[in-house]
């Protein structure tokens, strides 16, 4: 059901793009370059989901990196088909990556998420994240 992405398939590219447009309204298209240089990159990993006819319904980037404090993870984009959400896909993809960032050596493995996306909420705290006590900034380069 979970797979990690190698290459930069049309099938990849046409379910990232249906499917990045349901996490964010202002979420850009990627192209091929764009998801090769994640797929080759040694700090990130690209997951899909499956549903058991083979399309694609969830995807989830796991960014995993070194510190002077010990290496880390992060989760991002991750994002099930509104028609897969409540059957397990979102859990699926977060333990695919809890286990891969486990491999890597990451102590730990950080996520946000919009406290509108309820049903996300929950199921993060059910696998075992803790909501922290942090501010999360964000700078918007100019392009």
């Amino acid at each position: 059901m979970v797979e990690e992405v190698h290459e930069a398939t049309p099938e990849v590219l046409a379910g990232l793009n249906r499917l990045l447009p349901q996490l964010s309204a202002t979420a850009n298209p990627v192209d091929e370059q764009a998801v090769t240089r994640i797929v080759e990159s040694d700090a990130t990993r690209l997951l899909i989901a499956r549903n058991p006819d083979g399309q694609i319904i969830g995807t989830l980037t796991l960014a995993v990196f070194r510190t002077p404090t010990g290496i880390r993870a992060w989760i991002e984009d991750v994002v099930v088909d509104s028609t897969a959400r409540g059957q397990g896909v979102g859990e699926a993809l977060i333990r695919a990556a809890l286990a891969i960032a486990a491999e890597d050596g990451a102590t730990t493995i950080d996520l946000t998420s919009r406290a509108s996306r309820e049903a996300a909420n929950r199921m993060y705290r059910r696998i075992g994240f803790a909501e922290r006590e942090t501010n999360v900034y964000r700078y918007q380069a100019e392009r």
